[in-house]
């Protein structure tokens, strides 16, 4: 019975291998169909045959379209707004957390209901307030017209007040008979107990800052504001159909993400997980 019991797992290990692998392979296909296709030439693209790896690979329709398009203007205000994004929501929630966790005011349980509550809210719902609230203050087409709606993320503040909670309360009181105020508290007790979750929530919070489309398409109307994600859909305006540099723009605007994800896809799964969890 135990070797069969083993046999048993040994089929069910296999089985989920391959169907994870299956998976990773439907995922990853179309992802490579795009980097193929921005290697090839129009003429090869459009043809009745097709290949699953270039004939000629050329770079030509990446070079087409950093010299044809304003594609590096974006990609500055992609990074300039995404970052200050990511900064200042860091140093937002980290404040809020503080405050929610460790001071008695009235009323704060009832903000931190709030709090989650606003989690189910979905950002689609607020368009119309925000639009109306940049425009009554000028910001329309502007950097500070895409960053300030984005600046508060309830889920951010509710993770972050989740790990403050768990510090011993011993060391803000140590703290505080060595006269230290709640900043110094904060900024030297806090935040270097909890880097490890602060840099993943920053890292997955400047990458839904970059991937956002919907906002800075309504509050950017030109290539001074303009981010990538808004950019590319003016791609084929710009060039006719002409696929292969279509999907080098594509692939040219995902690159950042995949190379940050790369290079710290442990703090970004670790951030996914506590965010399912806050929302789940």
């Amino acid at each position: 019975m135990a070797t069969r019991s083993v046999a048993s797992g040994k089929w069910v290990s296999r089985g989920l291998t391959a169907l994870t692998l299956f998976g990773a392979l439907i995922w990853f296909f179309p992802l490579y169909w795009a980097i193929v296709t921005s290697l090839k030439s129009d003429t090869e693209v459009v043809s009745r045959t097709t290949s699953l790896l270039p004939s000629a690979p050329t770079l030509e329709p990446y070079r087409y379209v950093i010299a044809h398009s304003s594609i590096v203007q974006w990609y500055i205000n992609s990074v300039g707004t995404s970052a200050i994004i990511a900064i200042v929501v860091l140093a937002i929630s980290v404040c809020c957390a503080y405050a929610l966790s460790q001071i008695q005011f009235p009323g704060r349980r009832l903000i931190y209901g709030a709090l989650i509550a606003s989690v189910m809210v979905p950002a689609e719902a607020l368009i119309i307030n925000h639009f109306v609230l940049m425009n009554t203050f000028g910001l329309i087409n502007s950097w500070g017209g895409i960053v300030l709606p984005q600046l508060v993320v309830p889920s951010v503040i509710i993770i972050l007040k989740q790990f403050f909670d768990q510090i011993p309360k011993e060391f803000r009181e140590a703290a505080m008979l060595d006269n230290a105020g709640h900043l110094t508290t904060l900024w030297k007790i806090y935040v270097p107990m909890n880097w490890g979750v602060m840099t993943a929530l920053g890292i997955t919070t400047f990458i839904a800052a970059w991937n956002n489309f919907l906002w800075p398409f309504l509050v950017a109307t030109s290539d001074a504001t303009i981010t990538i994600p808004v950019g590319i859909t003016q791609v084929k305006d710009v060039f006719g159909v002409r696929f292969a540099k279509d999907m080098a723009a594509a692939v040219l605007a995902g690159l950042p993400v995949a190379i940050l994800y790369l290079l710290f896809q442990r703090q970004i799964t670790r951030a996914i997980m506590l965010s399912a969890g806050i929302k789940g």
